[in-house]
């Protein structure tokens, strides 16, 4: 059975000061411990997680990283300066990161094979625009994202991979996709890995749903067969609301 992951991006948000405050919050929560749970910082606040989180049960990771392990990259930081202070996830492929900054798919794919090769846990985010989706182009948006970001990614290690299908037209627009759209397409994702993979190890690979997720759809997203987490925006920047988040079946 696979471990329900709720994990919060909290995207460009939390100076140091405040990230202190919040994460003090967050280690003295009661979360249910058979959520894997974890929170992805702005690069500025990833030691005071460390420091906050340790001996919590609740992970930390990074937003973003380059693939390469040190050189002249000025403003990134690598997979090894990850490590070395035992983040967990990294964030890639994030439709911000793809909109904003213009990463391709070739950029993505190295970044997961290097997350990977150093034992990071690629939380890799796909989806489609409105105008996909209404012009029912969804599956073919997201299968040549998964094929292409997932491209020489070997069988040893794609269950090390968190899958996150984020429609969009519903990240921080208050808009969600239906609970059954939302599994269909997750469905769909874990079709793709079988295809890729088979049967055992697609059924291992973990796929999250993000956009809007809110304590109020969690517990109806979390009842679907294919979603096995979520990834969190906005409502994972509150104690309170990552905690209701992390203990939907409570």
């Amino acid at each position: 059975m696979r471990k329900p992951v709720i994990v919060g991006n909290w995207k460009m948000n939390k100076t140091v000061s405040e990230a202190s405050q919040l994460l003090e919050e967050i280690k003295n929560l009661d979360l249910d411990s058979e959520v894997e749970a974890g929170v992805c910082t702005p690069a500025i606040d990833l030691l005071v997680a460390k420091e906050k989180l340790e001996d919590t049960g609740v992970n930390f990771g990074a937003q973003n990283m380059y693939f390469e392990e040190s050189g002249a990259f000025t403003g990134e930081i690598s997979p090894t300066m990850l490590t070395d202070i035992g983040a967990k996830y990294v964030i890639l492929g994030h439709s911000e990161r793809r909109e904003y900054f213009k990463e391709d798919d070739e950029l993505i794919n190295k970044k997961v094979i290097s997350a990977l090769d150093h034992g990071l846990t690629p939380i890799l985010c796909c989806g489609e625009s409105l105008e996909e989706r209404e012009a029912d182009k969804q599956e073919d948006k997201v299968k040549s994202q998964i094929e292409a970001d997932l491209k020489d990614v070997s069988s040893e290690d794609i269950e090390k991979v968190i899958i996150a299908y984020e429609p969009i037209w519903a990240i921080g627009t208050g808009k969600t996709a239906s609970s059954d759209d939302a599994d269909k397409m997750c469905g769909f994702i874990r079709s793709i890995i079988e295809d890729k993979y088979g049967t055992d190890l697609s059924e291992k690979v973990r796929i999250q749903y993000g956009g809007s997720v809110k304590p109020n759809n969690v517990v109806e997203l979390m009842g679907k067969e294919n979603i096995d987490g979520a990834l969190v925006g906005g409502a994972s920047l509150k104690a309170s609301d990552f905690e209701s988040l992390v203990n939907f079946n409570k």
